[in-house]
């Protein structure tokens, strides 16, 4: 028969549920040893939505004595008092000779900002926002190691609260992953070749990911997780097919640079997905390397399979100075063309606008997210990495604006009414 030569036959798919289903099975059971230890599923869940409330973890840091009680109430009263410039006026003053009304909400990128390391951060972002006018990104990413932020005066559950209380979302790395130590071929610049395989979660590292996502689901409401490694993300996919609530996004670092990847992760999570059809891939972010046209294919794809509304396509628009990508690196023209064409997808923005980055006597440096707190301010470099994410911010705004000029609409925080 003509256009079969790809189907894959029952019998196939028998074997593979006769695999995943057989309780001698010692790969899954593993699994469900590590998760066994949080509790059954119901409990797992239960937890979690408790401890992510924010009044759980207001809570939670008062009985710190943490000073950032009060930093919280502060956010919350700007919500309250409609401090950040709707949308409304903001279309308005950008976009003066286009009626507010007339905007596509259908296919609008959210606003995406990485990565915020410290809560003091958040709050300069918050406060520069509302001073001048500005937009505040949709959706953030976290890269700081999870035990120090823990450890650092509730930076972690204030954090997670303050991201509710704007009406954004958050994406948290854990630290299990190959530059902990586990991957014997890193040991910083000089061996960057080891993250040619990616940066790994090698050996027993895969359970160990699943063990530390489940800490923080039940112990801080954190529900979303960055993912580096077919492993991780193959086991992500289990345990939300078990019913835990936990989801992921793939990371630039996996490398998936073209629809044939995309095809491959994407039917996973199809098949994968539970019986509502949800799954827990919530974004996917693609390699700088992909080109626009091979985006709008990687998109058809998803439409496709029938994820179009559940995994956002993450695209980096400006990426930090150093370490990562040949400057000047600028995606924002692509955007605007992608976003009246393809819905669901975010505009990432790693690093500040490549004509203010090079002004600075310290550029943004991806090899900056893996240095310790202790280390950035013994060396006196705090300022220096709170202006770089300042200019990320900028970077935001910059996109909001070409957007806004466009026509086109974006999806920010929630604070930002219409």
């Amino acid at each position: 028969m003509a256009f079969q030569e790809f189907r894959i036959d029952t019998h196939v798919f028998e074997e593979i549920n006769d695999y995943l289903t057989d309780p001698q099975n010692p790969v899954l059971a593993d699994l469900r040893r590590v998760v066994a230890k949080y509790g059954t599923v119901r409990d797992i869940n239960e937890r979690a939505r408790e401890a992510g409330k924010t009044e759980s973890l207001v809570k939670k840091l008062e009985r710190m004595n943490s000073p950032f009680v009060k930093d919280l109430e502060w956010l919350a009263s700007l919500r309250d008092e409609g401090k950040f410039v709707p949308l409304s006026d903001y279309r308005a003053r950008v976009n003066p000779e286009r009626p507010v009304w007339d905007y596509d909400f259908s296919k609008a990128p959210t606003l995406e900002i990485s990565a915020l390391q410290y809560f003091p951060w958040l709050l300069a972002e918050v406060r520069q926002t509302v001073e001048k006018g500005e937009i505040l990104p949709g959706r953030f990413i976290r890269v700081r190691k999870m035990k120090e932020q823990e450890a650092d005066g509730g930076d972690l559950p204030a954090v997670r609260a303050a991201i509710k209380i704007l009406g954004a979302t958050c994406v948290e790395t854990l630290d299990t992953k190959g530059v902990d130590g586990s991957n014997v071929h890193l040991g910083g610049p000089g061996t960057i070749t080891g993250y040619f395989g990616g940066i790994g979660q090698p050996n027993s590292h895969p359970l160990q990911w699943v063990d530390e996502a489940l800490y923080y689901y039940t112990n801080y409401g954190v529900d979303e997780v960055l993912n580096i490694n077919p492993g991780t993300v193959f086991l992500g996919y289990l345990l939300y097919r078990m019913g835990v609530d936990v989801r992921f996004k793939i990371s630039v670092f996996m490398g998936n640079d073209n629809p044939y990847a995309v095809l491959w992760t994407l039917l996973a999570a199809r098949m994968f997905a539970r019986d509502d059809g949800s799954t827990p891939l919530a974004g996917f972010n693609l390699s700088n390397s992909i080109d626009d046209a091979h985006i709008a294919k990687a998109a058809a794809i998803r439409r496709e399979l029938g994820l179009e509304d559940q995994v956002r396509i993450e695209h980096h628009i400006t990426e930090t100075w150093k370490s990562i990508v040949r400057q000047p690196y600028n995606r924002r023209e692509g955007l605007l063309k992608l976003a009246k064409t393809v819905p669901n997808i975010s505009a990432k923005h790693e690093g500040g606008n490549p004509e203010d980055e090079r002004t600075l006597e310290h550029p943004s440096d991806i090899l900056d997210y893996f240095r310790e707190k202790k280390e950035v301010e013994s060396s006196g470099d705090m300022d220096a990495l709170t202006l770089n994410y300042l200019m990320k911010h900028k970077a935001v705004n910059s996109t909001a604006d070409a957007l806004t000029k466009a026509g086109l609409s974006f999806v920010a925080a929630g604070a930002h009414r219409l």
